[in-house]
């Protein structure tokens, strides 16, 4: 495994981004359940990706590893997700027999989001092409190195049990679990201040 390089990303570079998590969040446990078919995720996806995280992109809070192998979209204290956005999405794509079940699952997230300020990770994706030459640890030791500058706590959602023992190393703890009626569990995760 050999040392990657971060850096942030700017806008111009959103659709290289959104094109890399969309490619790492193919066979990603809470994705495909919500969008089970190869057609609907496509056109799907990218408009959740963007709703999601974008606003990192004018925050300076979006970062890449060389060739955008991986990418990483967070939220710095006091940015947030395009939440009508991320409802249009749902609302115009989920199936319907589907919908009580994620907007359930969005009302239990919100739940868990910490209410201090706090660097959230929506986002976080490598190329599967390239899983396993350190992109996401050198994304997530560089986020990190930020939040604790700021002294401020870390939170995401870990959408695939595979991922978990990764934000373990890290120092994120599981706080709880998301489960819906058919859906896969989602893990809230915080990492304290340091």
């Amino acid at each position: 495994m050999t040392s990657q390089t971060v850096r942030v990303m700017d806008a111009a570079e959103e659709d290289v981004a959104v094109e890399t998590v969309m490619l790492a969040f193919a066979a990603d446990p809470m994705a495909r359940w919500t969008w089970p078919h190869a057609h609907q995720y496509v056109a799907a996806m990218p408009r959740m990706i963007r709703a999601f995280g974008s606003s990192a992109f004018s925050n300076g809070t979006a970062f890449c590893t060389d060739g955008y192998a991986g990418t990483a979209l967070w939220l710095s204290p006091g940015a947030h997700s395009d939440e009508e956005g991320l409802g249009a999405v749902l609302e115009s794509t989920v199936a319907h027999s589907l919908a009580p079940e994620t907007t359930a699952i969005f009302e239990q997230m919100a739940t868990f989001h910490p209410t201090e300020p706090h660097w959230y990770l929506p986002l976080i994706g490598v190329d599967p092409a390239h899983q396993g030459e350190g992109h996401g640890d050198a994304l997530m030791a560089y986020a990190l190195a930020r939040c604790d500058l700021d002294h401020a706590p870390a939170y995401l959602e870990s959408s695939n049990p595979r991922n978990i023992p990764f934000y373990r190393r890290y120092g994120f703890e599981p706080l709880g679990a998301i489960q819906v009626g058919s859906s896969p569990t989602l893990v809230p995760m915080l990492r304290r201040a340091r």
